[in-house]
């Protein structure tokens, strides 16, 4: 899983997919990741988005591992812009946060994810939600223009992270802030793992350990950061045993690793002190 291209190529084939699955297939699997699900039914990783407001379940595929809309801090009137937006489902709950005055702006770079995604919001015929066709380490988004960002299990698809949180950076307006869920790490994973195209697929083996994870929104120049919600996410036997054998995974139980998800919030500050765009800063 070296080659970023080859990387983003496989999420798009393989998230094409997921786009035409039953929602129960995903549930039953790692963020809908194919070859790695056992005969019994698990939610492995997504929430209960059921009870918030503007919930649309045709726009619900199961991916999530978080709910960071809950946890986003949005006004009525924000714009708000949702990365790896799926089929809709985080962008239509922000709507019903930001009302009509708002706006959401979904991003997604499966093809497939956004014609399902305008499609619902056909349906619901709403005029300030839209779904644009893009990759988020270049969003097609002028600068300074989200007050909030949102974005559930999507990140740790991203093969350049440090790229997409300096776009996240660019895109908020100064004081604008993000809510984001994602898969980390505690520890390491088998080195096995890491070459396993479904495990990436899966939101697994394309996690980074949460101190770094963390390191790198610092890096961006984001304030305030703390963890909103962490939970430990539980792999079945079922899907070790695709990948490893009875004694790996017997390994892996008693060892230190283990696999979360987090919900963590960070501000753009209001002021930029960095001086990136002055000659030499390096950071720009």
């Amino acid at each position: 899983m070296t080659d970023h291209q080859t990387t983003k190529d496989m999420v798009r084939e393989k998230y094409s997919e997921i786009a035409g699955q039953d929602k129960k297939l995903n549930l039953s699997t790692c963020c809908g990741a194919t070859g790695c699900c056992g005969t019994d039914p698990y939610t492995i990783m997504a929430d209960d988005y059921t009870k918030l407001e503007g919930y649309v379940a045709d726009a619900d595929l199961g991916l999530g591992c978080g709910l960071p809309t809950e946890f986003a801090q949005m006004k009525k009137g924000d714009t708000v812009i949702d990365l790896g937006s799926g089929a809709g489902n985080d962008a239509f709950v922000a709507r019903a946060a930001v009302g009509e005055k708002g706006r959401v702006i979904g991003i997604d770079f499966t093809p497939a994810m956004i014609e399902k995604a305008r499609e619902n919001a056909d349906k619901l015929h709403l005029n300030n939600v839209e779904f644009r066709q893009g990759d988020i380490e270049s969003m097609p988004i002028t600068s300074n223009v989200a007050d909030v960002i949102v974005s559930n299990c999507v990140l740790n698809l991203v093969p350049n992270k440090h790229k997409v949180f300096s776009e996240i950076y660019r895109v908020l307006k100064p004081g604008g802030h993000f809510s984001i869920s994602d898969i980390v790490l505690n520890g390491e994973l088998p080195e096995k793992w890491k070459q396993i195209a479904e495990l990436y697929a899966g939101c697994v083996s394309g996690a980074i350990r949460k101190e770094e994870y963390l390191g790198i929104i610092n890096e961006a120049g984001f304030t305030d950061i703390k963890l909103q919600k962490e939970k430990e996410i539980d792999l079945p036997d079922e899907i070790l045993a695709e990948y490893m054998s009875a004694d790996e995974v017997q390994a892996y139980r008693n060892g230190k690793t283990r696999i979360s998800s987090i919900t963590v919030f960070a501000e753009k500050p209001a002021k930029d002190e960095r001086k990136c765009c002055e000659p030499g800063s390096g950071c720009c």
